[in-house]
């Protein structure tokens, strides 16, 4: 009996040492199909995954799941997006049609997330992450690939950014055409080049998400549970150091319906150095991506420095005020928040 089940596990040993096989097209290749690839492979069943580049059917079907190629999808082994009829898109908030790296993440990120970061895949944070990084991320290499565009076709830009985006930087990658030594080897060198310069920005906008914007939320949540602490109608918000906390508010205002204007945050304090920080005062913006603030510091502190700012604002221990107003800082924790509440009142 013995016998028999060493007889019968050996296949399985065999089977198991077979590294599972990823396949997708070979020739021009896309920042699209080079990060669903780094994707896969962050999976413990993809780690150590062979890859096939190429354009044969048959060669492709023997692979264990297909990306960006073949006209299929079926969300088990096929991933491809250029198909007629195909139309999905990341949820019903989302218009954005899918790439293979949409899709990919789509199917495989939940996983990916809580291996990642060493999280159970139900934990609460796994979905927001999730739905944070393809909205910041992902959603624009779809995007990309689909070429959609951020913006009406009416506005003219003031100047070319696209030439500094991560496609186009993938693009370089891809041998160029009159190269005289160029092979299929060499090709795949220059996608797995590819892949890894999506991969590797994909995995730090991973970690920032999990490991330093999601810690700062609880942060967030105690200053505006205090916000009436320093002022009656809870306008200035106080961290004990610089979090990133622009996201979490503008969301967390609208969770506890802090609607009427002279009721929301204007003012953020926060410590920034090292035993004996210096103070930071920072304007609240009028939305999160914007470079206007709800009310500026003081037009007559703008651009002054150490005891100027000193002198025009009347408060002591004065470090600095951005010429745009939408920053300061001060020696102490006392001489910010002076600064907030004398801002308040010009």
């Amino acid at each position: 009996m013995l016998r028999t089940l060493s007889r019968m596990a050996s296949p399985a040993k065999r089977l198991k040492a077979t590294p599972l096989r990823i396949g997708t097209h070979n020739g021009y290749f896309h920042a699209d199909e080079a990060l669903a690839v780094y994707m896969l492979r962050l999976l413990p069943e993809y780690q150590d995954s062979a890859l096939t580049r190429s354009r044969d059917p048959a060669v492709l079907e023997e692979c264990d799941i297909i990306v960006d190629v073949q006209g299929q999808y079926d969300g088990t082994k096929h991933f491809d997006h250029h198909q007629r009829t195909f139309s999905e898109t990341f949820s019903s908030e989302f218009q954005t049609k899918l790439s293979s790296a949409g899709l990919i993440y789509k199917h495989f990120a939940p996983q990916i997330i809580s291996h990642r970061l060493s999280v159970p895949v139900d934990d609460p944070s796994v979905k927001l992450l999730y739905n944070k990084v393809y909205k910041d991320f992902i959603e624009a290499i779809d995007a990309n690939d689909n070429g959609i565009s951020a913006y009406p076709s009416d506005i003219k830009p003031a100047f070319n950014e696209k030439s500094i985006s991560l496609p186009s930087l993938v693009g370089l990658l891809n041998p160029e055409w009159n190269d005289p030594v160029k092979t299929q080897e060499s090709e795949d060198e220059k996608f797995l080049e590819a892949s890894k310069l999506m991969g590797t920005v994909f995995v730090q906008k991973l970690d920032y998400y999990g490991k330093s914007w999601l810690p700062a939320r609880d942060y967030v949540v105690k200053a505006i549970e205090g916000r009436f602490e320093h002022d009656e109608k809870g306008r200035i918000l106080v961290f004990p150091q610089s979090i990133p906390w622009k996201d979490h508010l503008f969301t967390l205002e609208a969770e506890a319906a802090i609607e009427e204007e002279d009721k929301k945050p204007l003012y953020v304090l926060y410590g920034e150095g090292g035993e004996k920080p210096n103070w930071r005062i920072q304007c609240v913006p009028v939305s999160k991506d914007s470079f206007e603030s709800r009310k500026p510091l003081p037009e007559a502190w703008r651009g002054m420095r150490d005891d100027d700012l000193s002198e025009v604002s009347g408060i002591s221990g004065g470090v600095f005020v951005h010429a745009s107003g939408f920053i300061g800082g001060n020696k102490t924790f006392e001489g910010a928040l002076e600064m907030a509440k004398k801002s308040l009142e010009l």
